[in-house]
């Protein structure tokens, strides 16, 4: 190498070069690293034979640290970062929907076990697709009841109370809604026949998906927003413009496209983010008010951000 190509590289915009390169291999590559990773826990988790509740619970924590470190490498708006107190505030809340979603998934997975057949008729390499498929056909009609249905509204929208989208405030929820959409998905899923391996590994791959479209990161998929939902069609579901907030699908972006709700173009960005009438939930840090929410009686239902 030359003396002038060594004081080149030692020079500062060699050295923004580098920073904007790993951010694009970063931006690039976390969706791919995040489909991997589902892979390998469920194929080590069948393998071992691991507790699928522990496995579950793990990997969504490891998956909320990733998430968060990217949000702080490659965020998409600065100002969507928690504040100390929203830390606190969603803290509680992971802690609860965690505790109640566990309980949840407890009784589903018994539920699950008890409807699905011991002898698949499928071999597990057939299932799965099928599973993910299915799985996300269902989780999109039960997100969109949660917008379009007044009772399960009251539930649903207090997802939607918050003014940024985050990889920590994914777990803002109402414990009956968490209850409602994975006993709606799982059962589902069971009933149809498909083993409790292949509902586990579709599970994965919500959960996964899940954190992932709620990241305040700077991912654009591309041409793969057609087949799979990112973060930029999900902020998109937040968006206080009913007519672009559509996307009720986290995992395939295929049902949005088939049931006429997906709205995003490349650039299309929203506004604002959040109820349309922030006056119809309480807010985020009245955590008993907010699990009340559902039971008392209100004047106005809370219409539905989508």
């Amino acid at each position: 190498m030359s003396g002038s190509t060594l004081r080149d590289a030692g020079r500062p915009g060699s050295g923004a070069d580098v920073r904007a390169m790993a951010k694009e291999l970063l931006s690039r590559g976390c969706h791919p690293l995040l489909l991997i990773s589902v892979a390998v826990v469920f194929a080590a988790a069948v393998r071992y034979g691991w507790d699928t509740g522990l496995a579950t619970f793990g990997f969504q924590l490891s998956l909320l640290c990733y998430l968060a470190a990217l949000e702080r490498l490659i965020p998409y708006e600065r100002a969507w970062h928690p504040s100390r107190r929203e830390w606190r505030w969603y803290g509680v809340y992971f802690v609860l929907t965690t505790v109640g979603g566990t309980l949840a998934q407890s009784l589903v997975v018994a539920g699950a076990g008890a409807l699905a057949t011991a002898d698949p008729l499928l071999p597990l390499w057939a299932e799965i697709p099928l599973a993910l498929l299915l799985g996300s056909l269902a989780g999109y009609a039960v997100h969109r009841l949660g917008h379009t249905n007044r009772w399960l509204w009251r539930l649903h929208g207090v997802h939607h109370v918050p003014d940024k989208v985050n990889v920590a405030n994914n777990g803002v929820n109402h414990i009956a809604d968490v209850f409602i959409s994975q006993a709606f998905v799982q059962v589902s899923l069971a009933v149809v026949g498909f083993s409790e391996t292949a509902v586990f590994g579709a599970g994965l791959f919500v959960i996964a998906q899940g954190y992932f479209v709620h990241a305040n990161i700077d991912v654009a998929l591309g041409r793969l927003n057609h087949v799979f939902v990112g973060p930029e069609q999900h902020r998109l579901h937040h968006s206080t413009d009913l007519a672009e907030a559509g996307h009720y699908g986290s995992d395939f972006s295929i049902w949005d496209r088939a049931f006429g709700s997906f709205t995003w173009r490349p650039g299309r960005e929203p506004a604002a983010v959040g109820l349309v009438d922030p006056r119809s939930f309480p807010g985020t840090g009245a955590i008993v008010a907010t699990l009340v929410h559902p039971v008392r009686r209100s004047p106005k239902a809370g219409g539905s951000t989508g």
